[in-house]
């Protein structure tokens, strides 16, 4: 069905891009620096933002905003609705407890991957991880699992249109490597990082099939740098993880 600009609400549009400008490091911003974010005038930004403080989205100082706890909702509802972290949660957990590391299972939200299912034996990152978090998919072993997915001319448009990041001295960010990388990732089946997206965090990713054949989600396992050197990610986690895979190749649809 072919949904036009007419069948559209503006006014709901520029509120949820006024929402997304919040993120984990712009969690305070102004009405000029969310105008900028979302490309919105100013005066319309501000009216996004009292409408959301109105409604109890978002607390205001008088200078800046932040968002509540009530913006959750949109992402609970969206996850409760979803049969797949429901399918993934108790074999992540299964998973988890067998191989003594924290698992996760994403899928690929434009440049970003999305979490939908955690099981965490330990904190390995600085930031807290849980179902609705985001992180670069171009350099998560779950992003790249994603990506390599994706036909060649999209993610090469998706590179142009959001430019890698580094986030660590070891971050690949150069389009050309990235793509070279998900070439060999579509050989073998599987992605490695090596701390490109924290210092001191190794994961391996395997992509999650559904029924059909396609690539729907990826599963990763996150072990410390100092736990496990990247050349035994493979032979420790590899076996498990397709285990997992395909087990759930069966149930996914």
């Amino acid at each position: 069905m072919i949904i036009t600009e007419r069948d559209t609400m503006g006014g709901l549009a520029k509120g949820l891009a006024v929402i997304e400008t919040f993120t984990a490091t712009r969690p305070r911003q102004s009405i000029a620096e969310v105008a900028a974010a979302s490309g919105l005038d100013r005066a319309t930004a501000r009216r996004c933002l009292l409408t959301l403080a109105r409604h109890g989205y978002a607390d205001w100082d008088g200078k800046f905003f932040t968002l509540t706890p009530r913006v959750l909702r949109l992402g609970s509802a969206c996850l409760a609705t979803m049969p797949l972290p429901q399918i993934v949660q108790p074999v992540l957990d299964d998973l988890s407890d067998r191989i003594a590391q924290s698992s996760s299972v994403s899928i690929l939200d434009g440049a970003e991957i999305v979490y939908v299912a955690r099981a965490a034996q330990k904190k390995l990152m600085s930031v807290g991880l849980m179902p609705g978090s985001r992180l670069p998919a171009h350099c998560t072993s779950m992003g790249r699992v994603l990506l390599a997915a994706r036909p060649v001319d999209e993610v090469r448009a998706l590179l142009q249109a959001h430019p890698p990041v580094a986030r660590t001295p070891l971050t690949r960010t150069g389009p050309a490597d990235i793509l070279a990388e998900l070439d060999q990732v579509r050989t073998q089946g599987y992605a490695i990082i090596d701390q490109e997206v924290e210092l001191g965090l190794r994961s391996l990713a395997v992509p999650l099939f559904d029924v059909h054949g396609r690539v729907i989600a990826a599963l990763n396992v996150g072990v410390a740098a100092i736990h496990a050197e990247v050349n035994q990610l493979v032979t420790l986690y590899l076996a498990p993880l397709q285990r997992v895979q395909a087990d759930l190749r069966h149930l996914l649809r």
